[in-house]
């Protein structure tokens, strides 16, 4: 019996005429004219006065890319062909401009004309919030995506999905309510979809089904609001405003004047993650340079590259430069598993624009959501306190944060401090790891974090790693019992077997001795800790963040820890 549906990914894209002359000027023409290729109208969605091109390509070569380095690896005589065909099919619904790949045929329309949100767009509005399969995520202030998956599904608090620390970039589940031909002509009333950079989804194979199918997706996507347990995913939005844009490029720009900052780190583009699987050589080009290869990103060589601009010239030379991702190092341009502007390689922290907060990732800016900063703002505000509720050193001159952890009891002899830093217990949940709970412990039992930071992520691990401590103690007997026994190898204090901490303190030394306030709290850190706190004091737990006073402050070394 012949199937009804397809399963595809469907791609809306912008900027493009809704016209046959427009669908053809939506090709990336660069890489068709390096292929065998034929284009063609469908007739089937003529005679639904529908404007629609299909696109061939047969990529024939009489030696695989492959076969010299099999002969200089075996000896062996190979010269095998490769031959690979793929399609895209481009048409305009109601004065929209879709397509819809075949193999690589998606590679065959220039990512710039691919709207970035329409997959999600649609997942939020379709999917059900408790029967999602997985997220794809950007995690902010560090550079790293995440995937997180369920099988068999699960309501969408399960996922462990942080809103306040995440761009949600990719959601899976099930969808009902929605007439696609699946559910019209086939037995299934639920249908799985997957929403990002495009939308993966069961399509009409017969011209008139996909036409229904594809007005069905633009229809949920115009008339229906997100569903409230998703919701919070829409809340950071990409900036459009062409000014504040301007604005935040010459704060870009002066960063990039700083490679040593801090403020920008490596990111993957979400929807890269299977070339970045497969590629094995990465090629960069930025202004006239030459093509540099390596194994892998070099963000350090790209900081480098681009601080050597002059001001001014240093967010245009970003936005020129690219990344181009190979198989293997001998392959050539043409045959690249993708070439990406080097900016979506890039991420930046959360820069300012008077009271109003931005971050850069994936080539494009992002505002914090107004529902959710208020809160981030006022939790931070509330924790952080002039003073700690137990005395804590000054830091000298030249110390290193083992030294101050190590001179704390000495120097603040009614705290009554054990110095625990380095002090690990075994971790019950994987031998040989080690858990590391606080760095000093007062006669009152409250745990004190201690850090040196310049950077946002030092402080995010703090946080994490503050949360994890208290989590392990309260959850885990095993963990209480071996902690009590080093507080009493170490200092010969006795504590309970049942310790469970009441207080949290993170103690920060900021870089060259700035104070520590809301306003010069890393901005990322000042998520991470939002949502620390939160987890913290559901659990008992009260938390107070402190800046360490610094003695002589210039003189103190500026170390990223």
């Amino acid at each position: 019996m012949a199937t009804n549906t397809s399963k595809h990914t469907l791609y809306r894209l912008i900027g493009v005429p809704a016209t046959p002359d427009g669908l053809r000027k939506a090709l990336d023409h660069d890489r068709l004219d390096a292929l065998d290729h034929t284009v063609q109208e469908a007739p089937y969605f003529t005679e639904l006065d529908i404007p629609a091109l299909l696109v061939t390509v047969n990529d024939v070569r009489d030696q695989a890319e492959w076969c010299p380095e099999v002969r200089r690896t075996t000896g062996c005589d190979v010269a095998e062909p490769s031959w690979r065909s793929s399609a895209v099919l481009v048409l305009a619904v109601d004065g929209q401009v879709y397509a819809i790949g075949f193999d690589q045929g998606f590679r065959l329309i220039p990512d710039r004309l691919k709207d970035t949100n329409f997959g999600l767009t649609f997942a939020l509005r379709a999917v059900d919030p408790n029967a999602v399969f997985g997220m794809t995520s950007k995690v902010l202030g560090e550079g790293r995506t995440d995937i997180t998956m369920i099988a068999g599904g699960a309501p969408v608090s399960r996922l462990g999905v942080k809103e306040y620390l995440r761009i949600v970039r990719k959601v899976a589940g099930e969808i009902h309510g929605v007439a696609l031909t699946r559910t019209r002509l086939g037995n299934d009333t639920l249908v799985r979809v997957d929403g990002g950079y495009g939308l993966q989804l069961p399509l009409g194979i017969e011209a008139k089904n996909l036409v229904a199918d594809i007005r069905e997706v633009a229809r949920v996507c115009r008339q229906n609001s997100p569903h409230r347990a998703l919701e919070f995913i829409e809340h950071v939005r990409p900036v459009r405003d062409e000014a504040t844009v301007e604005e935040l490029d010459r704060v870009l720009d002066d960063v990039l004047g700083d490679p040593a900052s801090g403020l920008v780190t490596a990111a993957m583009p979400y929807n890269r993650l299977d070339e970045i699987a497969e590629a094995r050589n990465y090629r960069i080009k930025i202004s006239k340079s030459e093509w540099r290869h390596s194994d892998e990103f070099d963000l350090e060589y790209v900081l480098k590259r681009l601080g050597m601009h002059r001001p001014g010239h240093r967010v245009p030379a970003l936005r020129d430069a690219e990344v181009a991702l190979f198989r293997r190092v001998g392959d050539r341009a043409s045959n690249d598993l993708a070439t990406d502007p080097l900016i979506r390689w890039l991420e930046a922290n959360l820069l300012s624009i008077g009271s109003r907060r931005f971050h850069l990732t994936d080539n494009q800016w992002y505002e914090i959501g107004e529902r959710y900063l208020p809160e981030i703002v006022n939790t931070v505000t509330r924790v952080i306190r002039p003073k700690a509720s137990v005395e804590l050193p000054k830091w000298m001159p030249g110390e290193e944060e083992s030294d101050y952890n190590e001179n704390a009891p000495k120097r603040c002899p009614d705290a009554g401090y054990v110095c625990l830093d380095k002090k690990k217990v075994r971790n019950p949940l994987k031998s040989p790891d080690t858990l590391e709970v606080c760095d000093l412990l007062a006669a009152d039992g409250t745990m004190v974090m201690v850090k040196q930071a310049s950077a946002s992520d030092a402080l995010s691990h703090l946080f994490h790693q503050g949360l994890v401590a208290v989590q392990m103690l309260l959850e885990s007997a095993e963990v209480r019992e071996r902690f009590a026994r080093k507080v009493h190898d170490v200092s010969g204090r006795v504590i309970p077997k049942d310790f469970k901490p009441k207080r949290v303190v993170f103690a920060i030394l900021l870089k060259k001795g700035v104070d520590l306030t809301p306003d010069t709290l890393f901005a990322f850190s000042q998520v991470a800790l939002a949502q620390t706190v939160k987890l913290l004091e559901e659990r008992g737990v009260e938390v107070e963040v402190v800046g360490i006073e610094a003695d002589a402050a210039d003189e103190v070394h500026d170390v990223a820890a």
